[in-house]
Formats: structure tokens, C-alpha cells, sequence
């Protein structure tokens, strides 16, 4: 009992929860930096391209890939016009991905230190604190998609599970039975959050095997119970001219919003590829499997409409009318395992880099995750946005008008600006050279200003339609593409008229070198100095 009580008051204590300053460090001091947000070290550096293969693979087959067809054929196109969309924006996308994905993989160090390179130490918090909201809310909102796996699951194999008692009111906006799937797959996520970021990518390569049987199974199921599944293929478009044009361009602007956030922090894990060569194949893998699962929610939901009379976009509305519980239980199982590893490939990894970027002296990439799950899975209460909150869900996927310039920024930085050279020990110091004027570079700040104010009224509206904002509905179906445009264009003019010469380096500067050659006392030593003299610098200059 006293060990217990030892234990509790523990928990209250500062020193319990500070993490131990790291010698390998480049920062000066672990207020800055920690062991996660270092250059991943070469015996880390385990992602091969079939890695990369497969990690796309299974992140496409999803509930809002196939729900993305829907939306493209709701507006009016046709099958064809649909899939060619998909198939445009994921190329561009994926060229986009492998842009910074690049970056990551040559210099190995993840997004949150790769954007003080052209955003500036202070200004990269923008990219950082906006992204790791984002991830939080998504975390929460797959959870969400999971829990109604686990529900047809627990169907699946007890059927009267349909008639458990519900003891919430409605205004909960969820039942007993939903609330109790939704806790099991939360709590089922929670010991892969306590995998190393590297070692992750095993689950990836189970996922893809499970989603490949199951979405092939479910096409197979569909040509044969339907001789062919043939009622969406048939249906000509209904919108044409002008109109079938921007309805097309709203559907390519989804297609980039899906994974614009992926844009920006692929390097998170492409840090983690054995050589920048192995993550290139993310140019073809993208948009091949992108399309080829989505050309399956279109196969899958027209046998749905010719066998139960409805369009059943969401997989697992569909599954309500099978009576193979074997077939249920598999597909909602590869649904669940499909959602987990979106869930911390696309959010929780990326949050918890976040987390440890801006606080790095309390979190690390483990404890970053679980506070993102926490955040996530309790906190934003999911299931009341979900049934409440249209408007928040389309701003949260209209960030992609702040993304996309942030993606712009960083290419043109690092291919066109500086000449693809870095000083990767100087990204982790404050008072470094990457500091520009005040922790901020005011070329990024002037790319943001000029890109992000023409997409802001779309994005109003998207929010509230009741607000009336004329023609600035249309820059807003190609948000994405303006945005890119307007930042990328501004930086680089900016940048060669009044060129960052104190951040150049004439050769890459890695620090592997130094860091390895020096003794593991001496890093200490160094790493406790460092430490002391920065507390004094900023005692004597307040940042």
C-alpha cells in the first residue's frame, strides 16, 4: 500500500513526467529538442519501397475513398468523369507527396524541423500548432468510422447485440451498443500507439494483404450476385458545359483535399527510408490504388442499388442487409484494421511529432500519440460532431486552403531556392541561422498573405452557406491549386529579389559525423552545458 501511495504522489511531481535531456541532441538543450526529433539514426532507417507499397495500399482502402465516388457521381458526372477526376488529382498529389517525401528521406529529419528551414524557428509553430489540431479532430473522427466496425463485428457474431439496451437519451446523438463498440476499438488502438514510429510499418504490410482479399472479394461478390453490377456504369452524366466543368473541378479539389495533409508531413516517415530511392515509387503507387479502390466503391455500390434498391456509399450500411455473418464479420474486420492504420498513419504519428515539437521536454513521440488518442477519442466527443457539426466538418476538410501553401512554400525552398542544401544541425537551434528576423521568414509570411485570403470566402460559405459571397465561391473549387500556385510563385519571386544569403550552406551539413566521433561522456557533458547556457541566454533575452 505504500508503494501505491508512493506511486500517486509521484504522479504530481514535475521531475516524473520531464524527460531526460538526450546527449545525442543537436539542439542546444532539450527545451528544444529530444531523441524523436533528431535525425533518425541509420539503424532506424528500415523502410524499403515495399514498405512504401504497401503503405499506401492500405491507407486508400478506406471508408472515404469509397465514399468520394459518391460524392463526385452525386454532383452530376458520370462514372468515367469521376474516375478521371480521381485519377488527376491523385497524380498530382502524389508528385506533391514524393516532393517533400524527398526532402524527409535525404535528410531524415521529420516535418515539424524540416519547415523551420523555409518558414523560420518561430513561424513553423503556425504549420505545426494548425496541423496537430487538425490530426487530433481526424483521430477522433476515425475512431469514430472504427467504433461502427466493431459494431457490425459484435453483430456479426451476436445478432441480438442489435436490441442492447440503450440508457442514453437521444440528445447523446449515440446508442448504448454504439458507445460500447466505439470504447472497445479505442481501447484496441492503444497498444499500437506504443510501437516505434520505424517498427510501424509491419502493420501497414499486414493491413494491405487483408484489404486486398477484401476488397477483391467484394468486387467479385458484386459482378457475380449482379451478373455484371452494371446500373451506376450506365448512368450518363446529368450536368454538362460550365457547369459539369466546375463540378469537376469541386471533385479534383476533394480528390487533393483528402491527403493534402500527407503533403506536408510525409516526412515523418520517409525520415525513416533506407534511401530517398525507395519512397519514389509513391509517384505510381498513389494514384494506382487511389483509383483502383475507388473504382471498387463504384462496383460495390451499384450491386447494392440493383440487389437492395438504395446506394449504400458507406461499406458498412451495406453490410446491414447480408445475411453471411462470416462475411460481415471479415469485411467489417479489414474495415477496422484499414481505419486503425489510417488513423495512425495519416493523425496520431502526425500529431504526436507535433506534440514533441512543441513541447519536447515532456513529450515524445509515444507520449504524443497517447494525448492525441485521449484528445481525439474524448475530448472533441466525436460522435456530437459528427451528428451536429456539418459546417466544422467542412472547414475541417477545406484546410487544405492553408495546407497547400505550406507544401508550395517548402518545395520552392528546398528544389529552387536552396539549391537542395541544408544545415540540419542549425535546424534545431533557435538562435541559428535559420532564425531569419525574429524566429519568422517574411517570404513565407508573404506567400501566406497573398495565397490564403482569395480561398477564405469559399471556405465561408463551405462553413455557412446561408453567407452569401458571389463569384469567391469559384476560387474555392480549385483551393488547393490556387493556393499552391499563389505561394509558390510569390516565395520564389520574393526569395530571388531578396535571397536568404545568411541561410544558405554550400554543402549539406548532417552533424553525423561530429555527433558519432564524440564519447558518449562527452556528449553528456556537452549536452548538460548547452542546456545551462541556454537557460541563462534566454534568462538574459526572453524569447
Amino acid at each position: 500500500m505504500t508503494w501505491l501511495n508512493d506511486k500517486i504522489r509521484a504522479l504530481g511531481k514535475r521531475e516524473t513526467w520531464e524527460l531526460t535531456p538526450e546527449a545525442s541532441t543537436f539542439a542546444p538543450g532539450s527545451r528544444w529538442s529530444n531523441k524523436d526529433m533528431d535525425p533518425t539514426p541509420p539503424e532506424q532507417r528500415t523502410w524499403k519501397m515495399g514498405n512504401f507499397i504497401t503503405y499506401w495500399i492500405s491507407d486508400a482502402f478506406n471508408v472515404a475513398t469509397w465514399d468520394l465516388s459518391s460524392a463526385l457521381l452525386t454532383a452530376g458526372m458520370s462514372w468515367s468523369q469521376a474516375l478521371a477526376c480521381i485519377i488527376v488529382g491523385n497524380v498530382i498529389i502524389a508528385c506533391a507527396i514524393t516532393g517533400t517525401g524527398t526532402i524527409g528521406a535525404r535528410h531524415h529529419i521529420p516535418f515539424p524541423v524540416l519547415n523551420r528551414s523555409s518558414f523560420g524557428f518561430y513561424l513553423s509553430y503556425f504549420s505545426i500548432i494548425g496541423r496537430c489540431i487538425l490530426a487530433c479532430f481526424w483521430q477522433g473522427i476515425q475512431t469514430a468510422t472504427g467504433g461502427e466496425c466493431v459494431y457490425q463485428m459484435i453483430r456479426a457474431i451476436f445478432p441480438g447485440f442489435e436490441n442492447f439496451p440503450n440508457h442514453l437519451p437521444a440528445s447523446a446523438n449515440i446508442t448504448s451498443a454504439n458507445l460500447l463498440a466505439y470504447f472497445i476499438y479505442w481501447i484496441l488502438q492503444l497498444p499500437w500507439l506504443l510501437v516505434p514510429t520505424y517498427k510501424i510499418r509491419w502493420l501497414f504490410t499486414i493491413k494491405s494483404i487483408l484489404v486486398t482479399i477484401c476488397g477483391l472479394s467484394m468486387m467479385i461478390w458484386a459482378f457475380v450476385r449482379t451478373g455484371g453490377a452494371g446500373t451506376i456504369f450506365s448512368q450518363p452524366a446529368t450536368i454538362s458545359g460550365s457547369k459539369l466543368a466546375w463540378a469537376w473541378l469541386a471533385g479534383l479539389q476533394s480528390v487533393l483535399g483528402m491527403y493534402a495533409t500527407l503533403s506536408v508531413n510525409i516526412p515523418d516517415f520517409t525520415r525513416m527510408a533506407r534511401s530517398p530511392r525507395d519512397q519514389y515509387v509513391q509517384l505510381i503507387v498513389i494514384p494506382v490504388s487511389f483509383t483502383f479502390i475507388a473504382f471498387q466503391g463504384i462496383v460495390v455500390t451499384s450491386a447494392g442499388y440493383i440487389l437492395y434498391g438504395d446506394y449504400y456509399w458507406d461499406p458498412l450500411r451495406l453490410m446491414n442487409n447480408w445475411d453471411n455473418r462470416a462475411a460481415t464479420f471479415f469485411a467489417a474486420f479489414a474495415f477496422a484494421v484499414a481505419t486503425l492504420g489510417t488513423n495512425i498513419g495519416a493523425n496520431s504519428i502526425s500529431a504526436a511529432n507535433d506534440f514533441t515539437a512543441l513541447m519536447p521536454r515532456w513529450f515524445n513521440i509515444r507520449r504524443g500519440q497517447v494525448l492525441c488518442a485521449i484528445i481525439g477519442g474524448w475530448v472533441i466527443i466525436p460522435w456530437e460532431i459528427l451528428a451536429n457539426a456539418s459546417g466544422f466538418l467542412n472547414f475541417m476538410g477545406g484546410y487544405a486552403v492553408f495546407l497547400a501553401p505550406i507544401c508550395a512554400i517548402m518545395i520552392v525552398d528546398y528544389w529552387f531556392i536552396r539549391d537542395q542544401k541544408l544545415d540540419i544541425p542549425a535546424l534545431y537551434d533557435p538562435h541559428g541561422k535559420y532564425r531569419y528576423w525574429a524566429g519568422i521568414n517574411w517570404r513565407a509570411l508573404a506567400a501566406l498573405v497573398v495565397s490564403i485570403p482569395p480561398n477564405l470566402p469559399g471556405l465561408i460559405n463551405a462553413i455557412n452557406s446561408a453567407i452569401g459571397v458571389g463569384g469567391g465561391v469559384y476560387p474555392y473549387c480549385i483551393s488547393w491549386l490556387l493556393g499552391f500556385f499563389l505561394a509558390a510563385v510569390t516565395y520564389y519571386v520574393v526569395s530571388k529579389l531578396f535571397p536568404p544569403t545568411d541561410t544558405f550552406a554550400a554543402e549539406t551539413i548532417t552533424g553525423e559525423e561530429q555527433t558519432a566521433s564524440m564519447p558518449s561522456e562527452d556528449r553528456d557533458d556537452k549536452a548538460s552545458e548547452e542546456e545551462k547556457s541556454t537557460e541563462a541566454h534566454v534568462t538574459v533575452q526572453p524569447v
